[in-house]
């Protein structure tokens, strides 16, 4: 019996390896060919490498130290042993600061596509091919707030243009590839998934970032992340760390945007975003309920900008855009880019929701200015806990307002306002969508509210903002 049953155990490892076995095969056998993808797409990959000559601390043999202010403390020991600054002709006005990025070959005529960081205020920019030519590259341009930028070299026989890909069909989940040279590694090649699309960075209003897995790290920026059909579908940008590594988070520009860009830069030489001109806030739970809506969902405009397109087409403080142009708007972040990507002076069509009721606006789109004036200045507040006064002459000055309109905020107890949000300085300006110009008309509309939860639009230093209040019942 014991032998029968020691054969049996063994028989049942046996099988129990041999699924193993095959189930890691099969494994393996539905992984991409990163090996034929690499192959065929690095040979676009170019890297690139900058010189930005900075003003030296004026010490002599080479020895700089940036940005050591006149009063270091250790200025008296550095001169006593490396000499007094200018005395010696040896010593070095200035330093070359050198940085490594990637980048991608756009066209067979030369223009480079990489990150505006990688190239911005450099003084030489040099593109590596993969076949180990050098260029000196001329900048065409940079955009900032997309982190796009330009280059264009004057070389033949190119190696390989990168294929221009799609974001619209790319899926959370799906297989991307990166190649760079992080740390100037030339062509490393590192792989991950999609995380998230749209993704929307506190720095970056109008960039909908595609998020990875993928392994990037300095040296990387600019370089091109790849689907599996070898298309280029975005531009690696930025990292999440907390240690200057990377930590598991990239994102990257999605391709169509960072087209959209170089085509302006190559053809006029800068870019131009479309303006509505409103300031937006996300809707939280507690305002979905005080707007009565069902769930959570669009951008509220928390503030309209004077002489802009949004004042022009009549929308109003409290509206919340819904769909732009056809597209839903989930969020409040979702809204810049499609106006940034909007054609100038032409119309768009916003759907948005007013007093309870769906309505359609058409809104003609103008450019974003250099600098837009009338910088918001916050909101807040409500009674219930908090001590508040008309605006004098006096607070105007004080607080720069343009109008006498709204309460004062002078002190908080706690109670509901506070649970609002509502904080010591703020203005309330507005409650249940209907403005207040003073004490008696802020507490005529608080009975009105009673055991009800309604938006009060409040402002403080910062911007206005919207604050769900929740007025107890008598």
């Amino acid at each position: 019996m014991s032998a029968l049953f020691d054969t049996s155990r063994f028989n049942l490892f046996g099988l129990f390896f041999l699924l193993v076995v095959v189930s890691a095969s099969t494994q393996a056998g539905n992984l991409p060919d990163f090996a034929a993808l690499v192959k065929a797409n690095s040979l676009a990959v170019v890297n690139i490498s900058t010189t930005q000559r900075k003003p030296s601390n004026g010490y002599p043999h080479n020895f700089n130290i940036p940005g050591v202010p006149e009063d270091f403390p250790l200025e008296e020991l550095f001169e006593r042993f490396l000499g007094e600054k200018g005395e010696s002709e040896e010593a070095p006005r200035d330093y070359n600061a050198r940085s490594l990025g990637s980048g991608f070959i756009l066209s067979d005529d030369g223009y480079i596509l990489t990150a505006a960081h990688v190239i911005e205020s450099a003084d030489e920019v040099i593109v590596r091919l993969s076949d180990r030519r050098e260029f000196e590259a001329e900048v065409i341009g940079t955009d900032k707030s997309s982190d796009v930028g330009l280059l264009k070299i004057d070389a033949e026989n190119l190696p390989k243009v990168a294929s221009i890909g799609s974001t619209d069909d790319l899926e959370v989940g799906e297989w991307v590839l990166a190649i760079g040279s992080p740390f100037g590694f030339d062509h490393s090649a590192t792989a991950g998934i999609v995380s998230a699309k749209g993704r929307n960075l506190p720095s970056e209003n109008y960039v909908p970032f595609i998020q990875t897995d993928v392994a990037i790290n300095p040296g990387n920026s600019g370089g091109p992340l790849f689907d599996l059909d070898g298309e280029v579908v975005g531009i690696n940008s930025q990292i999440y760390s907390r240690t200057g590594g990377f930590m598991g988070l990239s994102f990257a520009i999605p391709i169509e945007m960072a087209m959209n860009v170089a085509d302006q830069l190559r053809t006029q030489g800068r870019v131009s975003r479309g303006w509505l001109g409103v300031y937006i806030q996300d809707v939280t739970r507690e305002l979905a309920d005080s707007f009565g809506m069902p769930h959570p969902t669009g951008a509220l405009v928390a503030k309209v900008l004077p002489d802009s397109p949004a004042q022009a087409a009549g929308l109003q403080i409290g509206d919340i855009v819904l769909k732009y142009n056809g597209n839903e708007i989930t969020n409040s972040s979702k809204l810049p880019p499609l106006v940034g990507i909007s054609r100038i002076n032409r119309p768009a069509e916003l759907l948005i929701l007013r007093s309870g009721k769906q309505k359609k606006v058409k809104v003609d789109i103008g450019e974003l200015p250099d600098k837009v004036t009338g910088s918001p200045q916050k909101t807040n507040g409500i009674i219930l806990g908090m001590s508040i006064t008309d605006i004098t002459p006096q607070a105007m000055r004080q607080l720069d307002l343009d109008s006498d309109e709204g309460v004062l905020v002078e002190s908080m107890r706690g109670g509901p306002a506070q649970a609002a949000g509502i904080r010591e300085g703020d203005i309330i300006q507005m409650i249940n969508n209907e403005r207040i110009r003073n004490v008696d008309e802020f507490e005529q509309q608080l009975s009105k509210l009673r055991g009800r939860s309604t938006p009060i639009l409040v402002l403080r230093e910062s911007g206005p903002i919207f604050l769900a209040l929740r007025v107890p019942g008598d």
